[in-house]
């Protein structure tokens, strides 16, 4: 009856445990799955290529800015997808639903209550917008109070102006209760001057602008703010400009005193999960569009980032101190993007690659002596049983025999590179030395 040969059995680790063996599938599985998701994200598009901006009125100051954006981001690819609203406040409101489409748009400085979880930053204050009081009748009117008791048309609703008019002709004690306040668009409030309709109007928007050409050379009368400082010191959304003499005809001297008015300030608002490498485009747009000198700012004073109605975009500080990113500078845009986006992701992996290269040769070459080492745990189990044995039998002695010519016949069969073949012929003398002990242990037997 052939012997049991318990070889192999001796130093042979227990079988692995169903619970662990599951803990590892888990394992692999979430590996996989995040290295699909990383793939996912690296093949996905580097960046949009259309935003979304809220204007106002069809022919009204902000929908003239986002017209002159939309070439300059064209030639970076990014169509602007120009959208109409009633103003300032409609934009606000759009831009403050974090499920609305809107991503950009312009805002009225002092026309919002901004709220920290709006999720709003500015991009940049980009442009003054006058305020003009325009009056029939010969009297001079150069202070808001002077308007108590009169029609006075104010601005539509969802518009910034309604807001602004509303407060500062409060400050003078002004409201509906004492004067006739009339919500209409430009259009009607200079219809309704010009047909006596009206007394007054508030309006708002650039010198060059078609409805203030119209205005300013008319036989309609601009309201001089006597008291602006202090208004503007009630107000500090609004600054204290100067419209000055003959700029609007040096011919005929019109107007022929400068004229000191209030300015709200255009801010360029996007929600703050706007992608970093549009902001830099919009603020090379704004440049573009804002940065010449006018009636009221001299070169380079817009875009600029004089402002706290909302927090500042991180991009913009970064490009007013340092300009645009550097491979923004030297690379075209999508490019550019492409690699920002990829680096972003690419970076730890290449990270965990590198140290992984670096640890495959000692992984490998563990994995290798291990091949020798579970033999060398086999030849120790038989050599301590050896030692321990002081009378053996001739069976014991005919079974260990047997395990180690078993030993070394395995051994023989080892397939590591040939770097590695001295430690399969230290091997093979670990052998020979249990060889030679079994071989005394039978001496003594047959002794």
């Amino acid at each position: 009856m052939p012997r049991h040969n318990p070889a192999l059995h001796r130093s042979q680790k227990a079988p692995m445990a169903p619970g662990r063996r599951r803990l590892l599938m888990l394992g692999a599985i979430l590996l996989l799955a995040a290295l699909g998701w990383a793939v996912a994200i690296v093949l996905k598009p580097a960046i949009q290529r259309t935003i979304v901006i809220t204007t106002g009125a069809n022919k009204g100051i902000y929908r003239g800015f986002a017209q002159r954006y939309a070439p300059i981001l064209e030639r970076d690819g990014i169509k602007l997808d120009i959208r109409s609203s009633s103003g300032s406040i409609e934009n606000y409101e759009r831009l403050r639903d974090p499920d609305s489409e809107y991503e950009v748009g312009f805002i009225q400085s002092g026309t919002a209550s901004p709220q920290e979880t709006d999720g709003l930053q500015t991009i940049a204050a980009i442009s003054y917008e006058p305020i003009w009081v325009f009056y029939r009748g010969d009297a001079t009117v150069d202070r808001l109070a002077q308007l108590r008791g009169k029609r006075v048309a104010i601005g539509i609703p969802g518009s910034g102006l309604l807001n602004v008019s509303r407060v500062l002709l409060a400050y003078s004690g002004i409201s509906a209760s004492n004067t006739t306040l009339l919500e209409m668009n430009a259009m009607q409030a200079y219809q309704g001057l010009e047909d006596g309709q009206l007394d007054a109007a508030f309006f708002i928007g650039r010198p060059d602008a078609e409805m203030q050409q119209t205005l300013l050379n008319s036989n309609l009368r601009l309201m001089n703010f006597a008291q602006a400082d202090a208004l503007v010191q009630k107000f500090p959304s609004l600054s204290k400009i100067i419209f000055p003499r003959a700029s609007t005809s040096i011919v005929n001297d019109l107007p022929q005193a400068d004229v000191t008015l209030l300015a709200a300030t255009a801010l360029l608002v996007s929600k703050d999960t706007l992608h970093p490498a549009l902001v830099y485009l919009l603020l090379e747009a704004a440049k573009s569009v804002h940065g010449g000198d006018d009636y009221f700012t001299p070169l380079g004073t817009f875009p600029n980032l004089n402002t706290s109605e909302f927090p500042v975009s991180d991009e913009s500080t970064r490009y007013f101190k340092s300009g645009r990113p550097f491979l923004q500078r030297y690379l075209p845009f999508w490019l550019a993007s492409f690699i920002e986006r990829r680096l972003l992701i690419l970076l730890p992996f290449m990270a965990l690659l590198l140290g992984l290269l670096q640890a495959l040769p000692r992984m490998a070459e563990a994995r290798i002596k291990n091949r020798l080492v579970v033999w060398y745990r086999e030849i120790k189990a038989l050599e301590d049983e050896i030692w321990t044995s002081h009378q053996p039998t001739p069976g014991q002695i005919a079974q260990w025999r047997d395990e180690i010519e078993n030993i070394d016949a395995h051994a023989s069969q080892i397939r590591i590179p040939e770097r590695y073949f001295q430690d399969v012929y230290a091997l093979k003398q670990a052998i020979g030395v249990v060889r030679e002990r079994i071989s005394q242990a039978a001496g003594k037997v047959e002794e």
